[in-house]
C-alpha cells in the first residue's frame, strides 16, 4: 500500500507497465495490388486481429490504445511467406488474422493477401516480423 492508503497493482491481464504494444500488418507485394487495394486488405486484417485481441487479451488492447495504437506495415514477397508468418504468430498464441480475398477486383478469388498480428507486445511481434521490410 502507498502512503496515501491506496494499493497499487496491475489488473491480471496487464503484462507490465514498461511493455510496448503494437500491431503489425503484413501485405503481399507480389500480387501487384494497387495502393487502395493494399490499404483495404490491411484494414480487413487489422480489424479482425483487433477483434480477436479484444476478446482474448483485453489488457493488451487497452495498453495499446493508451500507447497511441502503434502499427507497422511490412511487405512479404509470397503467399508462403505470408502464411508462415501467420502460423508463427498462431503458434506464439498472438492474436492474428489471415485475409483471403473474394476476388471481385484485382486478385484471383481465394488469394491470401494480408496478415495482421496484434495488438501484442512489440518484442513478441518483432520475433516474427523483424526481418521484413517496411512497406
Amino acid at each position: 500500500m502507498s502512503a496515501s492508503g491506496q494499493s497499487h497493482f496491475l489488473p491480471q491481464d496487464k503484462v507490465d507497465v514498461m511493455t510496448e504494444y503494437k500491431q503489425a500488418i503484413l501485405l503481399r507485394a507480389d500480387l501487384g495490388m494497387g495502393k487502395g487495394k493494399l490499404v483495404a486488405q490491411g484494414c480487413h486484417a487489422s480489424i479482425d486481429a483487433y477483434d480477436k485481441a479484444l476478446s482474448s487479451k483485453p489488457g493488451w488492447v487497452e495498453d495499446w490504445k493508451e500507447g497511441g495504437c502503434k502499427k507497422i506495415a511490412v511487405k512479404v514477397s509470397s503467399e508462403r511467406e505470408l502464411v508462415e508468418a501467420f502460423m508463427r504468430a498462431k503458434k506464439a498464441k498472438l492474436p492474428c488474422s489471415l485475409i483471403t480475398d473474394a476476388g471481385h477486383t484485382q486478385v484471383e478469388p481465394g488469394s491470401k493477401t494480408a496478415v495482421a498480428i496484434g495488438p501484442a507486445p512489440e518484442s513478441e511481434i518483432d520475433e516474427i516480423t523483424d526481418k521484413l521490410k517496411l512497406l
